[in-house]
């Protein structure tokens, strides 16, 4: 790895076909003009001057550092790029991802071979972008991503409504109201943010019109050809965030030309992630790029194609620093084999079987506020984000449990449960959970998975179910890697609610399990070899900034016992962090309140407010946007309000309703 100076270009404008300019900044090495270097790009619509400003600093310096350019874009209508954004995802921000391509291949610094690579947002755009094939981009690194859109990320899992659906929504109106940078952009600031705050959308809206898996989900969507993929992808996850599916969704399906590598981690890049281990990412990227954007002949094509952090008996914590479990390796990913659990006569979880299983039909309604402790979707810390100790949550579900295990076993993979249930409405939800009991009675959720049985069939086409008749149904849970240590008990849990992760059906009938049908079959973790992935030489690597004020959040549960209504609320502040070289300022607080009333499916309300705060010298620029949602029987009920102010006088405000009829068949 060579250590090469290099330069920052703080921005730079690329002008796309129609005339649009995108902002650009990026990390030079020095020498290009002799010898060109592959650059690799990031494509956000989070705020390169700001937003991901931290962690851009950790990362490109020490690529520049290796030869490799970095060059960090601003989606179109986001941070100091031009025009308005028109949604997630959409043909024009991959089209215009394309372009960006193009534009880097063509600079005189450039070898023409570019890299992609991002979280989340990023992680997804650049597994969309390859698919498109524009010719220069030769490799991506995606992070906590999808290869499904409808089934995998904040919108729906399995026809169920994810919380984190509004949560998103409300964040992303939130960011886009944000003025862009009057020091970069010049005179023209103030008219280029009334026309954002003019036009921008109310995401929700459009994504509540899609409640099937239909072609708005399978755009973007790579699982639809997995063989016209055309290029190397490095597929990372971390097992506490809710894009855990995806590593093993890729190896499958795009066989040799992706590596899977799943650490213990929340929603952030491995090398500050936690809980720790963390994994050294900078190694790890550089010898992708050097492999396929030099040809470098340093063997990462002969990487495993799965590499998997097993984790061994976490318990639940108010912060999950470290977690106890090993690295290994399966050089080729295979579907693995199970070890299948039934309902024993007794009531209890058992392998094998006998003459006679399980204890008749169980009628279920959990109540509606049943899945307080099940955390956030996507998770940015180790704590109370995270799942919680879960007995509160089985209180209100149907268990089973087996035995103390007389020695440990490991799994990795995604569980499959199947059974027989009879619902008296045309849908109800169904959650399972994968749990580990510890001696101490202590619950650790493993895994869990969601139905709502209109969509057992399939998420295009669902299907009501035949009242008060029995239906097989087949829920396949999210992965996982873990092992149950020897003393400890795996419980089944099955509930009929999730809240507030998952949102009510529209009626509450209830469920009847047919205990004799139930199969768990438990993924084996197989054939495979103990490694060393080797962590980050900095503990901190990333940089500090100018602290006006702390960071705070909350989460607290409050049961109204006199009204009968549970209010879930989360608070986050960023506190107001000033970048020492720009001198520019900025605090987010997220202040988000869900609300239900435990028998009443249609109390369900979710309200988010986000303030966002600028300052520079004298100026101070705010927005406060509010989203709700809200249902009945037959409709969701939304609303958001924009208001932005110029030190505190009030510049504009604007206003979204609509009902969306609800399509859960």
């Amino acid at each position: 790895m060579s250590d090469r100076n290099f330069t920052v270009i703080e921005n730079e404008w690329i002008t796309l076909k129609d005339g649009t300019r995108l902002a650009a900044r990026i990390w030079m090495p020095e020498g290009t003009e002799q010898n060109p270097v592959p650059a690799v790009l990031e494509y956000l619509p989070y705020r390169k001057r700001d937003g991901t400003c931290a962690r851009d600093e950790s990362t490109y310096p020490v690529f520049a550092a290796a030869g490799i350019a970095g060059v960090r874009v601003d989606i179109r209508g986001c941070g100091e790029s031009e025009g308005v954004i028109d949604g997630e995802y959409t043909p024009r921000e991959l089209s215009d991802g394309c372009e960006i391509i193009e534009w880097i291949a063509a600079q005189p610094w450039s070898n023409g071979k570019v890299g992609m690579m991002g979280i989340s947002w990023g992680g997804f755009n650049c597994l969309q972008v390859a698919a498109l094939k524009p010719p220069a981009l030769k490799a991506v690194i995606s992070i906590a991503s999808t290869v499904d859109r409808y089934n995998d990320d904040i919108h729906y899992k399995n026809g169920c409504h994810l919380s984190a659906q509004l949560s998103w929504a409300a964040t992303m109106l939130a960011y886009q109201s944000r003025s862009p940078d009057p020091e970069l952009v010049g005179e023209g600031w103030k008219d280029m943010w009334l026309e954002r705050l003019e036009n921008e959308p109310f995401f929700l809206e459009e994504w509540l019109e899609h409640q099937r898996r239909d072609d708005f989900w399978r755009h973007g969507s790579i699982s639809e050809d997995f063989d016209g993929f055309p290029i190397p992808a490095l597929v990372i996850a971390g097992w506490a965030d809710g894009y855990r599916n995806t590593p093993i969704k890729a190896v499958e399906g795009l066989g040799e030309k992706a590596k899977a590598l799943i650490g213990p981690w929340v929603h952030k890049y491995p090398h500050f992630a936690w809980p720790k281990p963390r994994a050294d990412f900078h190694s790890e990227a550089i010898r992708w790029w050097n492999r396929w954007l030099r040809d470098e002949k340093n063997g990462a094509e002969k990487l495993p194609q799965m590499r998997a952090y097993i984790l061994d008996g976490p318990k639940p914590a108010l912060r999950r620093n470290d977690d106890p479990g090993r690295w290994i390796a399966r050089d080729v990913w295979s579907a693995p084999e199970t070890r299948t659990f039934a309902v024993s006569s007794d009531g209890g979880l058992m392998t094998g079987s006998t003459a006679k299983r399980g204890i008749g039909d169980i009628y279920i309604r959990s109540p509606l506020d049943t899945g307080t402790a099940a955390g956030e979707y996507f998770t940015l810390k180790p704590d109370a984000e995270m799942a919680g100790d879960q007995r509160s949550d089985d209180a209100g579900s149907l268990t089973f449990d087996s035995r103390p295990l007389l020695e440990a076993e490991d799994y990795l993979g995604q569980p499959v449960l199947t059974l027989d249930v009879s619902c008296g409405a045309d849908t109800a939800n169904l959650v399972a959970r994968l749990v580990d009991i510890h001696p101490d009675g202590t619950a650790t959720r493993v895994a869990f998975g969601v139905l709502n049985l209109a969509h057992r069939n399939g998420n295009t086409k669902p299907q009501p179910m035949q009242k008060n008749h029995k239906t097989r149904i087949t829920l396949v849970l999210d992965a996982c890697g873990y092992r149950f240590r020897a003393g400890h008990r795996i419980r089944l849990s099955l509930s009929t609610s999730y809240w507030p992760m998952i949102l009510p059906p529209p009626t509450d009938p209830g469920l009847t399990i047919d205990t004799g049908s139930l199969s768990l079959a438990l993924p084996l973790l197989g054939d495979h070899r103990e490694i060393v992935v080797p962590q980050p030489a900095d503990p901190n690597p990333l940089p500090t900034y100018i602290e006006h004020s702390p960071a705070k959040t909350r989460r607290t549960i409050e049961r109204d016992m006199s009204k009968g209504v549970t209010h879930y609320r989360i608070y986050e502040d960023t506190g107001l962090v000033e970048h020492p070289d720009t001198g520019n300022a900025t605090q987010d607080i997220r202040d988000e309140v869900w609300s239900i009333a435990p028998g009443d499916p249609h109390s369900m309300t979710g309200v988010s407010t986000w303030t966002c705060i600028a300052k520079r010298g004298e100026q101070s620029l705010r927005t406060v946007s509010t989203s709700r949602l809200g249902c009945s029987e037959t409709e969701w009920i939304t609303s958001a309000k924009v208001e932005a102010f110029e030190d505190e006088t009030k510049i504009f405000e604007k206003a979204f309703e609509k009902r969306v009829r609800r399509d859960f068949m």
